[in-house]
């Protein structure tokens, strides 16, 4: 890949937290990746905790094959495939295997006007890959930069979804756009405490918090897309 100048780009990444674990826990981290397609691989995670050999969380993520000059999507050749395949489960396996698991669900494009935003965020040195792209890491913090502050400290994150639409490099200047998801089934409440200003959220209708939320990060300069994304927030449990 180096002498053809092809590197791996992220296109899609869906997490999922079950349990967060605790102070002196120990966490087991499987990790593997296989073929997609002419141009995609993927790569799973699953955590488990090693105490009680419980699941805690899975992970998955899309990723394609870009040429480093022209900026272009490329196939994988048969002799870069050959390279990697050897690494790869000799039977298909997936950290996500139940039907319409929520990894494969669409994001819609959040339009203005926005409730929530943070503008202005501009990429550190630390968050650069040694493409010199913002990684794919960084993103998941300027996401979160927009989320109400009463959902924060409330609520803890238990499942995200981003799709990765543009590059975004070191001297773009980005602004992190959030709005609230209603799905079938929940109603409008509001969320706050001790008189402070509330958040409007969405709760459903059996009374569970299962708070959802969709984000757009973009270019201050021009408004172009780089990446879109989905949380959900489940209530913090009582330590």
């Amino acid at each position: 890949m180096r002498k053809l100048h092809l590197i791996w780009v992220t296109a899609r990444m869906h997490i999922e937290v079950y349990k967060y674990p605790a102070w002196r826990d120990v966490i087991e981290i499987e990790t593997w990746f296989q073929n997609e397609g002419r141009i995609r691989t993927r790569r799973d995670w699953i955590l488990n905790d090693v105490a009680t050999g419980e699941v805690i969380g899975r992970a998955t993520s899309k990723w394609a094959m870009m040429n480093q000059d022209t900026r272009r999507m490329q196939k994988v050749s048969d002799d870069v495939r050959e390279e990697y395949l050897v690494f790869c489960p000799r039977e298909p396996r997936l950290a996500f295997s139940e039907k319409n698991n929520k990894s494969l669900k669409r994001i819609a494009k959040l339009e203005d006007p926005v409730r929530y935003s943070k503008l202005g965020l501009k990429p550190r040195r630390a968050d650069l890959d040694m493409n010199q792209h913002v990684n794919n890491v960084t993103y998941i913090g300027w996401v979160l930069e927009s989320i109400p502050k009463e959902i924060i400290d409330t609520h803890e994150l238990q499942a995200i979804t981003l799709d990765y639409r543009r590059e975004c490099q070191q001297y773009n200047v980005v602004d992190s756009l959030t709005g609230l998801e209603l799905t079938e089934g929940s109603k409008m409440v509001s969320v706050g405490t001790n008189g402070s200003a509330t958040a409007t959220t969405s709760t459903r209708e059996d009374g569970h918090d299962c708070h959802r939320f969709l984000h757009l990060l973009r270019l201050s300069s021009d408004g172009r897309e780089i990446n879109r994304g989905r949380t959900e927030w489940r209530k913090k449990p009582t330590r």
